[in-house]
């Protein structure tokens, strides 16, 4: 089998994003990238309850290489930006504070400083129907200056990572951030970190980690 390991890690992947709430049903997809060949999660099917032989094996132009079931309707987006990024993984959710965020506003704006770990301001994808080109070059844009992650307007979110844990970790940092600010705005007018402040942090040391070149 073409990517055991690989495919054997996005079926792990897949319960933890199902146990944490950040997917539901057959919501959200995982892909891993090894130099031109991608594993990726299957369409239609529950994440938590997937087998490595269920995992596709596409290559870089999207073209069927192993496995039995369709990828996802979504990997045209994932091919999107490991052409456009060194990300080696990438976890599309569809996180409830996360679709909250991607629905109401253009951007989520830095309220706390761990936003600089997702490379700074998350921005939200202007929309598009799901598993399109259209929505692909949308998300490739709004990930555009180094960012770890990015909103889709009525839909979710995508988080890239160095490897799978990274990804999910990224993930579950989105969805962290797009929790605290809707809790905030229920209570007042959540206070922006302004770019001095970004500024002063970054002097610190917090920054995202350097991708290695695939």
């Amino acid at each position: 089998m073409l990517l055991r390991d690989e495919r054997d890690a996005l079926c792990g992947i897949g319960r933890r994003l199902a146990e944490t709430g950040l997917v539901t049903g057959a919501s959200g997809n995982v892909s891993v990238r090894s130099g031109d060949l991608v594993a990726v999660t299957p369409g239609g099917m529950m994440l938590d309850r997937m087998e490595p032989a269920d995992c596709p094996v596409v290559n870089l132009a999207g073209q069927w290489v192993d496995g039995d079931k369709a990828p996802s309707s979504e990997t045209p987006m994932h091919l999107a930006l490991y052409e456009a990024t060194p990300a080696a993984a990438i976890v599309h959710t569809h996180s409830t504070y996360g679709a909250v965020v991607a629905t109401t506003m253009s951007e989520l704006p830095p309220i706390h400083y761990n936003t600089l770990l997702l490379g700074g301001v998350v921005k939200v994808a202007e929309y598009a129907t799901y598993g399109t080109p259209e929505l692909a070059e949308n998300v490739r844009t709004a990930m555009a200056g180094g960012k770890r992650a990015a909103l889709m307007a009525n839909h979710g979110g995508v988080a890239i990572g160095r490897d799978l844990e990274e990804a999910y970790e990224n993930a579950r940092l989105l969805e962290w951030l797009c929790g605290v600010y809707v809790r905030a705005k229920s209570i007042g007018e959540p206070r922006v970190l302004t770019e001095e402040e970004l500024a002063k942090v970054v002097e610190r040391g917090l920054a995202p980690p350097d991708f290695p070149r695939v």
